[in-house]
């Protein structure tokens, strides 16, 4: 009972997200495997994004350079591999290090400047979309086959009927390991824990032998490799790299929000966040389907989005005043 009641939020999110399902069988009588492949490539980006935001709102901040940094992942990405000039892996490997470092960056402006995080990201935000764009002007570049073919498809299980098999995409199955292999360690690490303690009480936690500059910096590099991840995969649904942030910034916060996770800091995890990244992306497909305006669509996706963000912030200000 008690763990019913500690994961209410999440449950009645995937409440949500099983309603928001039938919905789209209604909608849409023959979506079946090819539109949950559809819907989970598609979350894909916005997944990573939520996941490089939760760690940053954990800690007590915020990144508003998530997008940019993104775009600098898809583009050095794809320049790297056009016509195969750079493997695939060690262009992998250069742009997670690259996402790190972007994040590092933040971090370090952010504690030696003393300047608020809020103030700092939304200038990093220009600085990275610059980067984007020096790289490559526009869209463009490519990515290695077998790279883009790990994310399309579902997965095949040994043994079962075709029939049976694709129901698990890809792209869900990718983003589950990249998740797992960074949140589970960081989350049961003394790094982990350091970082909740910052954004819980900075004062109480520095009394208490946490070096804060170093953790939040920390937490600043591990979101930026999660927005480089969110970048590989753009590369790898699309083929190509896109030098424009896309509108990865307000759907990141506004399932953080959603997920969960308090805006003042110390509270959330990154389960909560991702489903509700499957949420606002199957809002916006059943909106789709109902052939409403694409214009219409945006307006209503943006209202959510920031309706969510509104609740959050006087959450968040609530809390702060108890």
């Amino acid at each position: 009972m008690k763990s019913v009641m500690r994961n209410g939020w999440i449950i009645g999110l995937l409440a949500l997200l099983g309603l928001l399902l039938v919905a789209t069988k209604v909608i849409q009588p023959n979506f079946g495997q090819s539109g949950l492949e559809s819907l989970s490539r598609a979350a894909l980006p916005f997944a990573f994004a939520a996941a490089a935001q939760v760690i940053v709102v954990v800690a007590g901040g915020i990144d508003l350079s998530i997008a940019s940094m993104m775009a600098v992942a898809s583009v050095t990405a794809a320049v790297m591999m056009d016509g195969g000039a750079v493997p695939a892996g060690l262009t992998v490997l250069v742009v997670l290090c690259l996402g790190a470092l972007m994040g590092a960056i933040n971090g370090s402006l952010i504690v030696l400047t003393r300047v608020p995080d809020i103030v700092v990201t939304l200038a990093m935000l220009f600085v990275w979309e610059g980067v984007a764009l020096l790289i490559l002007r526009a869209p463009g570049g490519g990515s290695a086959e077998w790279l883009r073919n790990i994310i399309v498809g579902g997965v095949a299980i040994p043994g079962l009927p075709p029939s049976a098999t694709g129901w698990i995409p890809r792209s869900l199955l990718v983003l589950v390991i990249c998740l797992a292999v960074i949140w589970v360690p960081l989350r049961r690490s003394r790094l982990g824990l350091a970082i909740y303690a910052i954004g819980s009480d900075q004062l109480a936690a520095f009394r208490s032998g946490v070096a804060v500059g170093r953790t939040r910096i920390a937490a600043y590099s591990v979101a930026g490799l999660f927005a480089a991840m969110g970048g590989l995969s753009l590369t790898m649904s699309t083929g190509i790299g896109e030098p424009i942030p896309g509108p990865y910034l307000l759907a990141s916060v506004a399932a953080v929000v959603l997920g969960g996770v308090v805006l003042g800091g110390g509270r959330g995890g990154l389960l909560g966040p991702i489903i509700a990244v499957f949420v606002l992306r199957l809002v916006r497909m059943d909106l789709t389907l109902l052939s409403v305006d694409p214009n219409v669509t945006t307006i209503i996706e943006g209202s959510i989005m920031v309706v969510v963000v509104m609740i959050g912030g006087l959450l968040a200000v609530r809390s702060r005043r108890r």
